[in-house]
């Protein structure tokens, strides 16, 4: 078992973005990923909506997220530790891990040692909150100890949530937190056992794991392992795993080969960010494409650079899980940010002449074959590709469909950078009073085509503002074509949309029929401010 120490910034994201002591939160996807002690005050938790945080915060501040200032507003704080002491691992923006096997016998202790951090890293970086260090036996334990920790004004509210919550679901002995808080050696397992679920990296198991009634790490500890992998696949095996307080590391981690480290060298040499992570995206797709060849996964990386004036920088990231592509791309562009925009005194003094990636630690079981014989990892070898077009091309230029909300099938597919989380997509499943019912037509018409639509004595057809159509439609034009007669028809589907717009342009009173033609054709017929469209075609 590996003696950890990790400091960890509270709210780094909002103290990267220099947001005041207010109540603020940063949001992704909608949801709250950071929030200031002010707003965890006010009742705000990570992972609440951002409509919801807002009701119980009128004043709230919503600031989104910015990895790259994150990592950038970090790395005074990662040059401060390295200083004082080797083989420093970038955990996340905010967030890093060492080992205190030799550190704390030169500092007098793990207690000296995560002072002395905790005092380096604060004067680096002024943290109004504090920075936290928690020492364990591994980096999930420490982690958590880092998280726990807290400063003596704090603990008194923190020590009366944690009893409300343990009262709330049976669990007694809650132990206060201290700062700096050092689990002794061996006791890992026993600090761990009353702590909560939530505390996992899997939020999707955390949630199963309630409904199950398991709602401590100790009480997730005493299940079989072989039922939790049975169950819930890799991610239960290593959340038991952390329950137990082994070191969440790869268990089989190897020294990797040398053959695996990647470099590229850039003449002329990169003064900008842009320009360097476009070659470092190229290198981390090469070793992304070369571990899933030999069936590896990596887990922690290193990061170097040398310049024109001899300069040499390099710094460790690790990740949770496997590092995929796109992962080490991200660090990547975070860290070069880090570097080329720091502050004139710690900057690289000349343009980066080489950049060079390699995996420091890797295991078995990369790619693994799919039920009937596909490869899992061909959607990943695919991703890598429509990656690298986007860095030629730009990001607009790679795109795909996501179902979003709407009536009409114009109205629900809506296009976006490819690799973007679709955060409207959750609006499909709500109900759209006048939606035009399932199954959806196999072309949408980039441009509605013009359309007529009579009845039986060639009148044409209109839609009154109850719904109800004036006659039966019987014959249709398309484009000014030759008539097709009708032979069945149904609707109309009516929205009167945004009519409380001021903006007239905005307020539109639809009606939508679907129709089949003699000539075997159907199609979504519109109409609109009395003229008809012909908005899709089904197959």
């Amino acid at each position: 078992m590996i003696r950890t120490l990790v400091l960890w910034g509270p709210a780094w994201p909002l103290v990267a973005a220099g947001v005041g002591d207010v109540p603020s939160v940063t949001v992704s996807a909608n949801r709250v990923t950071a929030a200031s002690r002010p707003a965890l005050d006010a009742g705000i938790r990570r992972g609440m909506r951002r409509r919801q945080a807002q009701s119980r915060c009128a004043d709230l501040v919503v600031v989104q997220g910015d990895s790259g200032l994150e990592a950038r507003a970090f790395e005074p704080v990662v040059r401060a530790i390295e200083s004082l002491c080797t083989g420093v691992e970038v955990l996340r923006p905010g967030a890093l891990a060492l080992g205190t096997r030799g550190p704390s016998r030169y500092f007098g202790g793990d207690e000296a040692l995560a002072a002395e951090l905790g005092d380096a890293a604060q004067k680096a970086a002024p943290h109004p909150d504090s920075w936290r260090v928690g020492v364990a036996d591994g980096v999930f334990a420490a982690d958590l100890a880092a998280r726990l920790a807290m400063s003596p004004a704090l603990r008194a509210s923190a020590m009366s949530m944690a009893l409300r919550a343990s009262a709330h679901r049976g669990v007694s002995g809650v132990p206060i937190p201290a700062d700096p808080l050092v689990i002794p050696p061996r006791g890992t397992a026993e600090f761990l056992r009353e702590q909560s679920v939530d505390h996992l990296p899997f939020p999707k198991l955390v949630g199963l794991l309630h409904r199950l009634g398991v709602h401590t790490l100790g009480r997730l500890a005493e299940m079989p392992e072989a039922d939790l992998s049975a169950r819930f696949g890799p991610e239960g095996v290593a959340a038991h795993r952390m329950a137990r307080g082994d070191d969440d590391r790869p268990l089989a981690t190897r020294r990797p080969p040398p053959d695996l480290e990647f470099s590229a060298e850039l003449d002329p040499p990169a003064e900008r960010v842009a320009a360097a992570a476009f070659v470092a995206k190229s290198l981390a797709d090469d070793l992304a494409e070369e571990l899933s060849r030999r069936g590896l996964t990596c887990h922690a990386v290193r990061v170097e650079i040398e310049t024109e004036h001899g300069e040499s920088i390099s710094r460790l990231w690790r990740h949770d899980g496997p590092f995929t592509a796109t992962a080490m791309s991200d660090r990547l562009r975070w860290q070069l940010d880090g570097w080329l925009n720091a502050d004139a005194g710690t900057r690289p003094t000349a343009g980066i002449s080489l950049l060079r990636l390699a995996p420091t630690a890797v295991s078995g079981g990369g790619g693994q074959r799919g039920l009937w014989g596909g490869d899992d990892a061909a959607a990943e070898r695919a991703a890598r590709a429509l990656a690298r077009v986007q860095a030629l091309l730009g990001p607009e230029e790679v795109q795909t469909a996501v179902l979003s909300g709407g009536r009409g099938p114009g109205e629900r597919v809506r296009l976006v950078p490819w690799g973007d989380p679709p955060e409207e997509s959750k609006t499909a499943a709500l109900p759209w009073p006048g939606r035009v019912p399932a199954p959806a037509p196999a072309l949408v018409h980039p441009k509605p085509k013009s359309l007529e639509v009579v009845d039986g004595d060639g009148v044409p057809v209109r839609v009154s503002g109850r719904g109800l159509p004036n006659s039966v439609p019987a014959q249709v034009s398309i484009e000014g074509g030759p008539w097709t007669a009708v032979e069945a028809w149904a609707g109309p589907w009516t929205a009167d949309e945004r009519w409380w717009d001021p903006d007239p342009r905005s307020r539109h009173r639809r009606a939508r029929v679907q129709v089949s033609l003699s000539d075997g054709t159907a199609h979504l017929c519109i109409l609109e401010k009395g003229t008809w469209s012909l908005e899709a075609t089904y197959g």
